[in-house]
């Protein structure tokens, strides 16, 4: 069987966990995804292309490296973060104007301007005169407002108590449910209007003002990474990768840059059974849980056990605006594997294969 081999190096990476929020977490080998995507941006394809991967590697240490995480909140603190202006907030575009800046970590005020930078004076003054419309709006619905609506609400009872003493045949009763209808009417199209006017003179052109908050979060990089992939595909995809290897600039983050060692298409060894097991201690790799359970590769010298940390792994996707959508419930989509070091085989089998190189022999799971 026929697969390209590719070996790489990286002096750092973050292979991110799609769980990881704030601090970023990363995985020890590129998962099965983020390989397949690079080559597919390598390559220039723009629909997923069916391939088969075989992810081992190993790295020297782990680092942290900090970052500054930006969070906008969905209102705005008088006291802390910064204050800015969203330019297209309808449009979900994350393009702001810095309004004003706390100095300290907490006592400042942006309406009363104490201990504050300001950016645009303009912007702020446009927000100060919002939330001092906000005060009188708030003023008016607790007096005149309230007193208004208990009126309503009074006459509203009145004429439902006045409607028990007739009967419901009556003219008279007839009358009083008119009217009562009519109040009930006036009272809805006073506190719409009402609201309709904080709406439009408030809650609209305040919306567009959000805190920016800053924190300091991490990101976990492996140093010195060596990659060894095999990928296996139709011939036409694996003479496409070859040719377009060097197009590959980066895995995990773009500027995890990669260094191509080497890139061909070779042999690999089937339907062997071997004089001796063949064991790879110098990498670590992605086995396939099934593989591993059913004992075509061991991860354990005793063979009781399977050895290493389980992860589902995301594969296959579809390309929509752009970006790749993952449908757990297609075949294929997700890969249940094994992340361990020196694993061992005794023959091969299927999808387990050997790949001889110059007195080296790289076990090959496909993924």
């Amino acid at each position: 069987m026929k697969a390209v081999r590719i070996l790489l190096r990286q002096s750092s990476a973050n292979y991110r966990k799609e769980e990881s929020l704030t601090n970023k977490m990363t995985y020890p080998l590129p998962p099965i995804s983020t390989v397949i995507g690079a080559i597919h941006n390598a390559c220039g394809y723009r629909e997923y292309v069916p391939m088969d991967v075989s992810i081992q590697g190993k790295f020297e240490s782990m680092h942290k490296e900090p970052y500054t995480d930006y969070c906008f909140l969905n209102s705005t603190m008088d006291d802390r973060g910064i204050l800015v202006k969203m330019k297209n907030s309808d449009m979900l575009s994350k393009a702001y104007e810095k309004v004003a800046s706390a100095k300290k970590s907490q006592g400042n005020s942006f309406i009363k301007g104490i201990t504050i930078q300001v950016h645009n004076k303009e912007l702020l003054e446009e927000y100060r005169i919002l939330k001092n419309l906000k005060n009188k709006i708030d003023e008016y619905k607790k007096g005149e407002y309230k007193e208004k609506v208990n009126e309503y609400k009074s006459k509203i009872k009145e004429l439902s108590e006045s409607k028990k003493k007739y009967d419901k045949k009556s003219d008279e009763f007839k009358k009083i449910q008119e009217e009562e209808k009519a109040v009930k009417q006036e009272k809805k199209e006073f506190e719409d209007k009402v609201k309709g006017y904080e709406q439009i003179n408030y809650t609209e052109p305040v919306s567009k003002f959000r805190s920016l908050t800053t924190a300091l979060r991490f990101y976990e990089v492996l140093d010195n990474i060596e990659l060894v992939l095999h990928i296996k595909a139709k011939e036409n995809v694996m003479n496409d990768i070859v040719e377009n290897i060097y197009n590959l600039k980066a895995i995990g983050r773009s500027e995890d840059f990669v260094d191509v060692l080497e890139c061909k298409i070779v042999e690999l060894d089937e339907d062997i059974v071997l004089d001796e097991e063949i064991s790879n201690e110098k990498y670590s790799a992605y086995l396939k849980y099934d593989d591993v359970l059913n004992e075509k590769i061991f991860s354990d010298d005793e063979r009781k056990s399977i050895v290493g940390t389980k992860y589902y792994l995301n594969k296959r996707y579809y390309i929509e605006n752009g970006k790749r959508i993952f449908d757990i419930n297609k075949e294929d989509s997700i890969v249940k594997a094994v992340y361990t070091s020196k694993y061992f085989i005794e023959e091969t089998s299927e999808n387990v294969y050997i790949d001889r190189e110059d007195n080296r022999d790289y076990i090959v799971n496909f993924l």
